[in-house]
């Protein structure tokens, strides 16, 4: 994303110059609070702003060095990016199956069912409840189908707006394994998050936004060094100082594990 403006019903400026790298192969994450522009930045990169009646108006965003700004979105999900909405947005009245089937809308039969026994493998528990109404499963169960139906479309990049919002700290260890996980395999994620305990204890890089503008970015590690970032995103006191904690106790299980 290079210098990016977004307007909202040709009337509010939300994005105001808006730069991002994401490397292939890396985990970056985003951060900042509600209505910092955090989400306006992902369907500018997903092609939905013309559903919420936006406009890029200056800059523009780009996939290997092919500019995919202003394009539809079923072209962007072709060119291998997919995208996890806060708040889940399945399809409530589908099945798990259903669902699934929906995600990979862009693919042939054989590549469909290639992808689903991919995403089963991931979340046993789907395979265990693909015939169950969608509506009817529980907020992480929700939460796996809607990462498994954007990997339907076997995406290189994949963004996450705020998965772990509203689960257990349980199954925000588990959302957080999976994103690593799904790392490991090849797939470059750009994750927004409030839970930046979670986010910086997983990603290479780190941005936070403010009223539409990049005000800091840096490696991970730096950014869980920095006062500023510990006191407004871990918290202060001795919650946010158990929070630092974790997350280099996190770190250091990691590299023991490589």
């Amino acid at each position: 994303m290079r210098n990016l403006e977004v307007v909202y019903q040709d009337v509010v400026l939300v994005l105001r110059g808006v730069s991002l790298e994401l490397p292939r192969g890396e985990i970056v994450a985003l951060l900042g609070a509600n209505g910092a522009g955090k989400t306006t930045l992902l369907r500018a990169v997903t092609g939905l702003l013309g559903v919420h009646r936006g406009r890029v108006t200056k800059g523009s965003v780009e996939l290997d060095g092919e500019r995919i700004s202003g394009r539809d979105a079923a072209s962007i999900v072709r060119r291998g990016v997919a995208q996890v909405m806060e708040g889940r947005r399945i399809f409530a009245e589908l099945t798990v199956d259903e669902n699934l089937r929906a995600g990979g809308f862009t693919r042939n039969r054989a590549e469909v069912k290639d992808a689903q026994d991919r995403v089963f493998d991931l979340f046993p528990v789907l395979a265990e409840r693909r015939r169950s109404t969608a509506g009817y499963l529980s907020g992480g169960e929700q939460q796996m189908l809607a990462i498994g139906r954007a990997l339907m479309a076997a995406p290189r990049v994949l963004l996450l707006d705020e998965p772990s919002l509203g689960l257990a700290p349980r199954l925000v260890e588990q959302v957080r394994d999976t994103i690593v996980e799904l790392n490991r395999q090849g797939v470059s994620v750009l994750l927004v998050e409030q839970n930046a305990a979670m986010a910086l204890a997983i990603a290479g890089h780190g941005y936070v936004m403010e009223t539409g503008r990049v005000v800091k970015d840096g490696p991970a590690q730096e950014l869980l060094a920095d006062q500023d970032i510990q006191e407004f995103y871990l918290g202060v006191g001795e919650t946010g100082r158990r929070s630092f904690r974790d997350v280099k106790s996190y770190r250091r299980r990691k590299r023991w594990s490589g």
